[in-house]
Parts: structure tokens; sequence; C-alpha cells
């Protein structure tokens, strides 16, 4: 009996964590509102601070409140650990090294300039000079986990955001060591503890990426032989907790052995099967961060001081909007995507907190001051998803994208993916032909450029299932991926082949491999295009150095068909691919 009342509070709280997943994310979804207001709502009403003050004055309370909110804190911890770990996942160490101009620019003047700027309005407004600082560098953090999963990673809006959400969660650690060296009563071992925390953090990852890249492939490969999918979920969890226990051990932050986990376990071969075997847990665990955030907002303290949070609230947003997008436009964003992204990342961030909690245990603030901006972060962490639609509402006014016409919206026609070079040629032979078309692409500049000549072309992330779906996907005539990025269009390919089995595929592909890689996805065609430009030259050159036409183009043909076997043996196929037409072989 003992037993079993003291498992009582743990299963109740589990129940009403997982009753409210399942309330808000049907119900928000069908009314195409984001599930993070949900979350957020339901830590509201049964926090401490909503039906959970009534328990003791109506016991039965109890089973429908957070009985202990402190235990959920380790989960919500987690649900952040797997996020970080899922955008590894969609980035590659290839993609991460093309952002470094971002993360280091765009992100470091994002962090370094917007808390300083803060720092000095709150030191003006009577904040001791160093709390000022903390404030200041605290309220310049952004929310990894909401705005990520709003913006995505692929498209530009979400690029800028990644770029300055990863720069900040590498600032995580020296800024808490700084802030703890600054403490009134901090020695020197502040300042060593962070050299130390910075050389061990060093070797741990060095580490980390040497034997990784070694081990990761063989370890899901033998998971992968015994098709069990609790192995390979043993296997995935492994990594992921592994990693981040290893950088927490040498006192960085866990979410940087999370992302870096993710970012090796991409370069392999197995990453759509730890992605989709992930998913349900990020989603859970972040449910539970969500709810965590709406259980410390105090709606009594909020409407005794609603003024000063208000005002608060609204500087905070106001500022960091501004200065994000004034920072991307220096940098050559468009306007669009800068007031977007501006407004997205305008809200402090969970991180926010961690920092909070920092400086006030430093005494660098008073626990009154940590609390008021508690409330403020909780505010802006719930208003972020507001913020992100009037993002999207700014943007289209500032700079008007054209939309679909309406009347197109009931055809069936063929989805290009990418309007770039060779989707605007692949769109000029369906248009000579009579075949309806659509391009899709997610760089803004690209679609206003198709469209001021003529192109059908819409706006919008393939890699996000409702840009698609928007399109009729599901009658589609064929999808077309002509990007040129090997690992988004390989994963995309895998995607639609399990969503809409008989759809017809046709990808770009870099080369050989990448063509045999893309037919294992799923892809009923993928066309080499290096293969047919060196064959093309080779003839040329054959023809205009005197070599009979006959044997020249009877030679193209013995070597296109060399290609298709490798391409039939590398990608597994029971049947010889396509490189040219059945006219051209003929």
């Amino acid at each position: 009996m003992a037993s079993g009342e003291l498992a009582s509070p743990a299963l109740s709280d589990a129940l009403v964590i997982l009753g409210a997943a399942g309330l808000v994310i049907p119900v928000f979804t069908r009314f195409r509102i984001t599930p993070v207001i949900g979350f957020i709502l339901i830590g509201i009403l049964v926090g401490p601070y909503g039906l959970g003050q009534m328990v003791f004055e109506r016991p039965w309370l109890e089973h429908i409140t957070i009985s202990d909110p402190d235990s959920l804190d380790l989960f919500a911890e987690f649900g952040i650990i797997l996020l970080l770990f899922a955008i590894g996942l969609e980035l590659s160490f290839k993609r991460l090294w093309q952002l470094r101009r971002l993360v280091f620019g765009l992100g470091a003047a994002e962090l370094l300039i917007g808390g300083l700027c803060l720092a000095v309005v709150l030191s003006m407004m009577g904040q001791y000079w160093i709390g000022a600082l903390a404030l200041g560098f605290a309220l310049a953090f952004s929310s990894t986990a909401i705005v990520l999963p709003i913006s995505g990673s692929t498209s530009p809006v979400g690029r800028a955001a990644l770029s300055m959400l990863l720069f900040e969660d590498i600032m995580i650690v020296p800024i808490v060591f700084v802030l703890g060296a600054m403490a009134p009563n901090a020695a020197s071992e502040g300042w060593e503890g962070l050299l130390t925390t910075l050389w061990q953090g060093a070797l741990v990852i060095a580490v980390m990426m040497i034997a990784g890249r070694f081990a990761l492939p063989r370890l899901f490969a033998q998971a992968a032989r015994t098709k069990s999918p609790e192995l390979f979920l043993a296997a995935s969890l492994l990594v992921v907790i592994g990693s981040s226990l290893a950088t927490a051990a040498v006192g960085l932050s866990p979410i940087v052995g999370a992302l870096i986990a993710g970012l090796l376990i991409a370069e392999t071969e197995y990453h759509g099967e730890v992605e989709s075997i992930m998913e349900p847990f990020k989603g859970l665990a972040l449910g539970i961060f969500l709810i965590t955030v709406g259980m410390s907002i105090d709606l009594a303290t909020i409407w005794e001081h609603i003024g000063s949070i208000t005002t608060a609230v609204v500087g905070v947003v106001v500022f960091k909007a501004l200065l994000t997008g004034v920072l991307l436009r220096l940098m050559g964003a468009r306007r669009s995507t800068a007031a977007e992204t501006g407004i997205l990342m305008a809200s402090p961030s969970e991180t926010t907190l961690i920092v909070l909690a920092a400086a006030s245990s430093a005494l660098l603030i008073q626990p009154g001051t940590a609390q008021f901006w508690q409330i403020v972060t909780a505010i802006g962490l719930t208003i972020t998803p507001l913020l992100a639609r009037l993002g999207r509402v700014v943007a289209r006014r500032v700079e008007p994208v054209p939309e679909l016409p309406e009347e197109d919206e009931g055809e069936r026609r063929v989805i290009i993916i990418g309007a770039g070079r060779v989707g605007r040629l692949i769109a000029q032979m369906l248009d000579e032909h009579g075949k309806p078309y659509v391009a899709l692409d997610s760089n803004a500049d690209l679609i206003e450029g198709a469209k001021r000549k003529g192109y059908r072309a819409v706006f919008g992330d393939a890699a996000r299932g409702d840009a698609l779906h928007r399109l009729g996907i599901e009658d589609a005539l064929a999808v077309v991926l002509t990007m040129d990025e090997p690992i988004l269009a390989q994963r995309l390919v895998a995607k639609l082949r399990a969503d809409y089995p008989d759809l017809l595929i046709v990808a770009r592909a870099r080369d050989i491999n990448h063509a045999a890689e893309l037919y294992r996805a799923g892809a009923s065609h993928a066309v080499p295009e290096t293969l047919e430009a060196t064959l093309q030259l080779s003839e040329a050159v054959l023809v205009d150095i005197g070599v009979a036409m006959g044997p020249v183009i009877a030679s193209i043909h013995e070597k296109r068909d060399e290609f298709r076997e490798l391409i039939e043996k590398e990608g597994a196929l029971d049947y010889k691919p396509k490189l040219r037409s059945s006219t051209a072989d003929g």
C-alpha cells in the first residue's frame, strides 16, 4: 500500500501530461493553431498558480494537476536536448561550415550588441551595472526550443534563425562562467574554471568527432541487421544521452553534445531512421518543457504589475526585432527575410531563465528582480508563435510575394521543387508541351525573379509538409527535385516516397554516386547532370578532331550503359535506370 501511495503522484503527473498531449495536439491542429500555445495554457491551468493552488480546498484536483512541478525539469531539459539532436540530424558538417559566416558574424553581432545595448538601458533605469550586464545578456537570448520548430532550418528565415541560435547555444557556458566570476564573493577560480572547461570541452568534442565517425556507422549497422526497432531506439538514445553527458561532465552545455551527436549521425545512411524513431519522444519532451513554462506564469502577479510587465515585454520584443532586422539587412538579407526573422527572434528564451538563475545565485541581481524578468520571459515564450505569424504578415507587407492564382489551385500539375536555372528550364519545357506546373522555392529572390519572367512560382519550404500539401501533392502528376543540395534532396525523396508510394519522383543528381543514393531513397528517376555534360563534351571533342560520327555515338552509348549498370548495382535496382530518353538510347 505504501509503495502505491508513493507512486501515485508520479503516475498522476504522467496522466496529466499524456492527457494534455492527447488533448492539445489534435484540438489545436484542427484549428491550425500551433500546439506550443496549447501546452503553455495547459501549464498555466494545471500548475501551482492555476488549479494547483486549490488542491487543499478540493483534494480531487490533485489528480488533474501537477503535484511536483520541479520533477518535470529533467524531462524539460531532455526535450531541449532531443530538439538540438534533431537539428543536428537535419544538418551536416558541410552545411554547418557554409553557415559559419552567419553563425560567427550575424550570431555574434546579435548576441553581443543586443546584450550590451539592453545592459546600458537597464543601467540607465537604475540597475547596478554588473546586474544590468547579466540581465542584458540573459534577455538577448532567443528560444531554440520554440523558434526552430516554427522556422525550420532550410528557408532563408530558418537559416538566419539557426545561425543566431547556434551561436547563442555555444555562448551559454562562457556567459554563465563569467557571471560566476563577477560575483561579489567570487575568487580567481571562476576564470580558471572557464579556461579549464574550454580546453577540456575542446578535447572532448575532438574525441567525439573522431570516434563518432568510426563507431556510429558500425553501431547502427549492427542495430539495423537485427531489424529490431527497439534496439535501434536504444542505440539512438544511447548516443544522444552519452554525448550530452560527455559535454556536461566537463562543464559544457549538454545540448552541445546532443548537437554534435546529431551532426555525426547525419553523415551516416541511418539518419532518416533515427530521425523518424526519435520524433515522438522529441515532441512529447518538448511539450513537457512548454508545460513547465506555463506553470511558472502567475496570472495574479501579472495582473498586479500589468503595466510594468507589459512595458518590459513590449520593450524587449521591439528592441530585439529592430536590432535583428537591421543586422540582417546590413548583411544583405531581403527586407521580408529581415522583418520576419527579426520579429520571430524577438522574445526571450528558455536560456534566459538559466542565466537569470545563475545571476541570482551569484548575487548580481535581487531575487525580486529575477522573478520579474522570469515572468517577462515566460510571457515572451508564450507569445512567440503569435510573433511568428505577425512576422509573416509584416514580411508580406514590406515585400509582397505574389500568390498562386485561385483558379490554378485545383489543377493537377507537376510540382518543381527549386526555381533556379534547372527548375526554370524544366518549366519552359512543360509550358511548351502544355503541361501545367508550379515551381516551389524557399528563396524569395528566386521566386520574385521567376514571377517577373512569367513563371508560375510560389514561395514555400518543401522540407515542411504543409507547403507541398497546399499545392495538392496528393494529386500531382509528378514532383521534380532540382535543388543542388544532395543531402536535402535525398531526405526529401525518402519522405515523399514514404508518404506517397505511387508518386512519380524525378530528381536531379550531382553524380553517379548521388544518383544511386536517390534511387535507394525511392526516386523514380535520378539524372546525374555531370555525367551527361561529360558525355556531350566528349562527343563534341571526338567529332571535332576528326573521329567518325558513327563510332563516337556507339562509344557514347556503351559508356552510358556502363554507368547504367553501375547505378543499377549501387542503387540496388532490379532494372537499368534511364539516363536519357528511350528515343535517344534507341
